[in-house]
């Protein structure tokens, strides 16, 4: 085979290199397809390179090239990888598709919340109107068998919550065995699995003091502002004292919703700074505040991230609650989400948010006024803390 001194060489250090440079040399193809012909004269003209490189695979390559679509996926991957920037990538058909249900919330079980508390016992906490909640679930019902099969405490919690779900067909669903709090009485539940759509906020007033009133959003969706006001709502029916926020594991979600939570606690003013590359943009809160009186904990970790740490962070900043907990994730940068002609799509870091004191989130993080070390157990610590710290703040 005749190939160029000049192809030789690049081959040589390519060798000394490694497959991989030659791979993300042929994933920057973008214009050709698998026999070289040219798709488009401006990128002819924009990515000469890539095609000589191209003409060359196409020329001398011994085996079979992948089909067009595949090698565009991975020049588009390519060219991306190229910015550094972890929040901007390609995402394929299938995972978009897939992206869109995880979005949705749903899934086969008996839709409950299941939780460690300071004892390490899994503790239930049903969905409002889930097949667990009609069958007589309580909140903080200790889970103690599943399927008569007894729940070791020493069991991960993702398995155990894996028990509570299923395919939804004919005869499915689950028996579980538990103990109310406080009475201690036993109960076991025969309850079928059903389509669950999960709440992005779940609430109840806490065991361990009656009067202090529980907030978790668990992500913010075009349902939060409406469920947060029927929560506060349902709360304040009740007189609570104190209020604990939990934004542990919100991995964050729609923009727009997020301003109006955070201005449920707040009596408007500014909740965020947007920075792009021309300019800033402060974000105020909307007038439609709830809850600004009572006092109030913040719960955060590693999990908490960008739009949930900007909600916390106005919280914070504002002088309006404290953050307990661990330092958040640090994802204080705007993306959008470009769909693509086939339904693939690209996510785009565009801009960048500040909390209210100006400091700096993305790659940072928010750091708690009260650090706590998680337990290696998973018993709920933070909790605890939050309620005897605001027992000190009523």
């Amino acid at each position: 085979m005749d190939i160029p001194k000049t192809a030789r060489r690049l081959l040589t250090i390519l060798a000394g290199a490694g497959t991989a440079i030659l791979l993300v040399g042929i994933a920057f193809y973008a214009g050709y397809d698998s026999r070289g012909r040219v798709l488009a004269s401006a990128q002819t003209e924009q990515f000469p390179l890539l095609k000589q490189a191209q003409d060359y695979i196409d020329q001398y390559y011994i085996r079979d090239q992948p089909p067009q679509q595949q090698l565009e996926y991975g020049a588009i991957r390519g060219l991306i990888t190229t910015l550094n920037d972890k929040y901007t990538f390609f995402v394929e058909p299938p995972v978009a598709q897939s992206e869109s249900n995880v979005l949705a919330g749903t899934y086969g079980g008996i839709g409950v919340l299941l939780k460690r508390d300071e004892s390490n016992q899994f503790v239930l906490y049903p969905f409002r109107d889930s097949p667990a909640a009609k069958a007589g679930v309580q909140d903080s019902d200790v889970l103690l068998s599943v399927n008569s099969k007894d729940v070791p405490l020493t069991t991960q919690q993702d398995a155990v919550d894996q028990m509570l779900r299923g395919e939804v067909k004919a005869d499915s669903g689950v028996t579980i065995h538990v103990r109310h709090q406080p009475s201690g009485k036993e109960e076991t539940f025969t309850i079928p699995f059903a389509v669950i759509d999960v709440p992005s906020v779940v609430w109840r007033t806490l065991t361990e003091e009656p009067s202090f009133g529980y907030i978790a959003i668990l992500r913010f969706t075009n349902r939060t502002p409406d469920e947060l006001k029927t929560a506060i709502t349902e709360l304040k029916s009740k007189s609570v004292t104190g209020l604990i926020l939990d934004l542990r594991n919100n991995p964050g979600g729609l923009l727009d919703e997020s301003l109006k939570v955070a201005g449920a606690f707040l009596n408007g003013g500014l909740i965020f700074i947007e920075k792009d590359r021309a300019s800033e943009k402060p974000f105020n809160a909307p007038d439609n505040s709830f809850l600004t009186d009572l006092p109030m904990i913040v719960l955060i970790n590693g999990g908490t991230a960008s739009a949930a740490e900007l909600v916390a962070g106005a919280i914070h900043d504002r002088g309006r609650g404290i953050l307990l907990g661990q330092q958040s994730y640090g994802k204080g940068s705007v993306q959008l989400i470009l769909p693509m002609a086939d339904k693939s799509s690209i996510h785009i870091t565009t801009a960048e948010w500040l909390p209210p004191n100006h400091g700096k989130l993305d790659g940072k993080g928010l750091t708690p006024d009260i650090p706590m070390i998680p337990d290696q157990n998973g018993r709920d610590v933070e909790l605890g803390e939050a309620i005897r710290q605001l027992r000190t703040r009523k």
